[in-house]
């Protein structure tokens, strides 16, 4: 067995170990780069660590640290108070927003996951309430997320980019970000009409229902949600505890570190796309600007950064410079290229994206594949804007799979009563984009060869 076939082998182990043991990825890529990379093919130390990615380690701490102090200090609760305040009872716009909500925060800096773990539980207690269907609201928050992942400053987007650029690859950022943002919303709008969506459009929120919510924003007394009594309870007497600032208080106001936070989200985003500054060093930069202006409250969230991520990537991306050292990349993408049809061959590796990342990561999965196609795209017969554009959106619209973090967390976020049913319609839906996604990314964006 050569040591191509070896290092393939190892990274099926690697990804099997960490899906089926539930063990960080990039941890488990770093054992295979001890255990192959040292000992078995005596790679020197010196290559091994040139293979690191210190770039995407500098933007991935940066943007999720910056992210992290966001969320604690109230902005991103603002920023999601006043995108849902902004649909007033119009009912069929409330997972509209969500979509639009979480793809804000992921096109900012959020992870993916993080920004599902965020906005599940706000978008599901919707739909509860207001009678919609989960599934509806489920995969719209995920194609938000998905949809603001893959902008230049979006965690997606710097992993695909930094890979691409690494490959000396040719890139279009602000095409991919389009790209991937208006195939997730067009999709939506597809999930709109199959899942109920219609019947939402003459539908406003009842008198009841919006009084309730008016009382909740407005009432001083913070009350149990099952019961209706204030948090305090009663007395004896049934009289009533002593009133207090309601908990939506911090969503609906600025104070200097909020309004600080959102000038810096707004510095990074002109900084990164108006003037390419590099995302990491900037984000990095703000993040410790505000440390600096709020010490005592930022203290906590240099624990948030997305250390997992962090690892898994740096992890992954290690190893397959690993394989590229001793020829494996070169070997597999003759392999793809000799199928004889380019076009064929680019189709394959989309799938290949889809199908794995549907039950793995899509950070680590868009770090290996992205190499594996650079053989045969530099041939030049398949378009390596167009074919880096589908391979994104192949390997993260899967995401809605619920064995994959983002659909688990939609899942999780579900009613006693509907997960189940919410658990089935995600299977379905998020297995049948194994097929479709790359079928329809591959027709848009690699067939026509204007990419």
């Amino acid at each position: 067995m050569t040591m191509q076939i070896i290092s393939i082998v190892g990274l099926v182990l690697i990804v099997l170990l960490a899906t089926l043991r539930s063990v960080n990825m990039g941890a488990i890529a770093f054992l295979g780069v001890f255990l192959l990379g040292s000992l078995v093919f005596d790679v020197s130390d010196d290559d091994i660590f040139a293979g690191f990615p210190g770039d995407l380690f500098i933007v991935l701490v940066g943007v999720t640290l910056l992210f992290a102090i966001a969320k604690s200090n109230g902005t991103v609760d603002w920023l999601v108070h006043m995108g849902v305040r902004a649909v007033g009872g119009r009912i069929a716009l409330i997972p509209w927003m969500m979509f639009v909500v979480t793809a804000v925060l992921t096109s900012v800096g959020a992870v993916v996951p993080g920004a599902v773990a965020i906005m599940a539980p706000i978008g599901l207690s919707f739909a509860a309430r207001h009678r919609i269907n989960p599934l509806l609201m489920g995969l719209l928050i995920i194609n938000g997320a998905s949809a603001g992942g893959f902008s230049p400053i979006g965690v997606f987007g710097v992993i695909t980019n930094g890979v691409v650029e690494h490959e000396h690859l040719a890139s279009n950022p602000g095409l991919l970000w389009v790209g991937s943002f208006l195939f997730n919303a067009v999709l939506s709008v597809v999930i709109f009409v199959l899942f109920g969506g219609r019947d939402l459009l003459a539908r406003r929120a009842e008198p009841s229902e919006q009084d309730e919510q008016d009382e909740q924003d407005e009432q001083d007394v913070p009350g149990d949600a099952e019961s209706g009594e204030p948090a305090g309870g009663t007395g004896a007497s049934g009289s009533v505890a002593t009133k207090t600032k309601p908990t939506t208080e911090v969503a609906v106001s600025l104070d200097p570190q909020r309004v600080v936070t959102l000038v810096g989200l707004v510095a990074l985003v002109v900084g990164a796309l108006g003037f390419d500054i590099d995302v990491g060093l900037l984000a990095l930069s703000i993040a410790t600007v505000i440390c600096v202006l709020f010490p005592k409250d930022c203290k906590a969230n240099f624990a948030e950064v997305a250390w997992p991520t962090v690892l898994l990537i740096c992890g992954v991306v290690t190893y397959v410079n690993v394989m590229k050292t001793i020829g494996t990349i070169d070997m597999l993408g003759d392999s793809v290229a000799r199928i004889g049809v380019p076009l064929l061959a680019a189709f394959v590796i989309c799938l290949i994206g889809a199908a794995v990342s549907a039950f793995a990561s899509t950070t680590g999965i868009l770090g290996a594949l992205i190499p594996l196609a650079v053989p045969f795209l530099l041939g030049g017969e398949v378009g390596a804007v167009g074919l880096i554009i589908a391979l994104a959106i192949s390997s993260s619209v899967v995401d809605s799979s619920p064995f994959s973090t983002s659909g688990a967390l939609v899942v999780a976020s579900s009613g006693p009563d509907v997960r189940d049913r919410v658990f089935r319609g995600l299977m379905v839906w998020g297995l049948s984009m194994i097929i479709v996604a790359p079928v329809l990314s591959w027709a848009i964006f690699v067939a026509p060869g204007w990419l």
